[in-house]
Order: structure tokens, then C-alpha cells, then sequence
């Protein structure tokens, strides 16, 4: 069996670099990690909450933190940003509230920053939530599949891998099911791609998706 491992953490130092740049003493690590953690599943509840979407796509691509002495930096990439910003004013605002009191941060002060991905359906979890989306809508896997790949075609990516596993259309036993278009080269560390795996929760139980999109290979 090939022995498969995280595209990203495969790339790191070469194509790829971390979500969290912070520095820590070992004994303080873990808790650094975990408010990390807990940063991640705020914004992400709060948008869950607090704004209704049509699409069943949140749009947030990453979520990168940077975290200083006195300053906790948060930057939000989005694919449509409007979600956020539009609608009730001072959102963001009611969000750095929010991850405060989350957070307990007396003596650091938190910024949050939200910018917008040019190519949304370029990145593997925007097309992962929508995939999902397609999947509770009780849609055909193939079909949210075919459709997920025109979507990144038109992002002009060089290559994408779709995989769905567990019980797809209800059936009893549990299976795998894929699809590749375009090149998805794994091996060469050279290759940006980016790589998402993401659980959706049907009626049926939870199925997983993977996403591979080959971005560019430098030189």
C-alpha cells in the first residue's frame, strides 16, 4: 500500500508555509495550540450563527494567527467576504467581542483582518463546504463532483482530486469514490497543492472529503 501522508505538512519549508506563527516555551505549547484551536472554531461558529447563507458555503478559505507579546493578530481569508462585512455593521467588531471573552485576554490586545481570495472555487475548502452542501441537498455525488470540477476549472488550476468516502447515497456498505482531472502530482515537493479533507453529516451518517487541487510548480 502506498503510504499516504498530509500533503501540507509534506510541503512545509518548501511550497507551503504554517497557519500559526507564534513562538512558545515547551511547557506553554499546548496551550498555545489549544487557544489556537478555540480562535479557529469561534470564527468559524460565529459565522455559522450569525449570517445566513444561500449557498450553504461559508468561504473561509484559512485562518492565519500571529500572535505577539501584547497582540494577537487574526487574519481571515475569504472567499466572499461580503457575507461578513455586508449586512450589520460593526460584524467584525461584535466577532473581536466575542473572541475576547472566548479568550479571556486581559493584557493582549486582538485585531482581526479579513481579506478576499481572488479564486474562491481554487481552494479546496471553499469547494469541500460546497461539495457538502450539494451532499445534504440530497444531490447525486457524481453530479456535486463533475460540478466541483468545472467550478476549479474556471479558477485555472492545473489539477484537482475529489474523494468521498462512507455511505454515499444511503447504500449499506460504506465505500470510496473518486476523481481526478488534470495532474495531481503527490510525489514532487516542488508542486504547490493544496489539500483539505472535511466531514459532512448526512442523514444517512457522516461521509468525508478529501481535496487535492494542484496549484502551480515552481521552477
Amino acid at each position: 500500500m502506498g503510504q499516504k501522508i498530509n500533503p501540507l505538512g509534506f510541503r512545509l519549508g518548501a511550497t507551503q508555509g504554517h497557519h500559526s506563527l507564534w513562538f512558545a516555551q515547551p511547557k506553554n505549547y499546548s496551550e498555545g495550540l489549544q487557544e489556537d484551536q478555540k480562535i479557529r472554531d469561534c470564527i468559524r461558529n460565529y459565522i455559522q450563527k450569525n449570517i445566513r447563507i444561500s449557498s450553504g458555503v461559508e468561504g473561509i478559505a484559512c485562518i492565519e494567527i500571529q500572535k505577539r507579546i501584547d497582540l494577537i493578530q487574526v487574519i481571515i481569508h475569504m472567499g466572499f467576504p461580503k457575507l461578513l462585512i455586508e449586512g450589520r455593521p460593526r460584524r467584525i467588531e461584535e466577532l473581536q467581542m466575542n473572541l475576547q471573552k472566548e479568550l479571556n485576554c486581559v493584557n493582549r490586545k486582538l485585531n482581526i483582518a479579513v481579506t478576499r481570495i481572488t479564486n474562491p472555487y481554487g481552494h479546496p475548502n471553499i469547494l469541500a463546504e460546497f461539495i457538502a452542501g450539494q451532499l445534504k441537498n440530497r444531490v447525486s455525488f457524481r453530479k456535486a463532483m463533475k460540478k466541483a470540477i468545472e467550478l476549479t476549472e474556471q479558477a485555472g488550476t492545473k489539477g484537482i482530486q475529489v474523494q468521498i468516502a462512507g455511505r454515499i447515497d444511503g447504500k449499506e456498505i460504506a465505500r470510496v469514490e473518486w476523481i481526478r482531472e488534470g495532474r495531481v502530482p503527490l510525489q514532487t515537493i516542488r508542486a504547490k497543492i493544496d489539500y483539505c479533507s472535511y466531514t459532512v453529516g448526512t442523514i444517512y451518517g457522516v461521509l468525508g472529503i478529501k481535496i487535492w487541487i494542484f496549484v502551480d510548480e515552481e521552477e
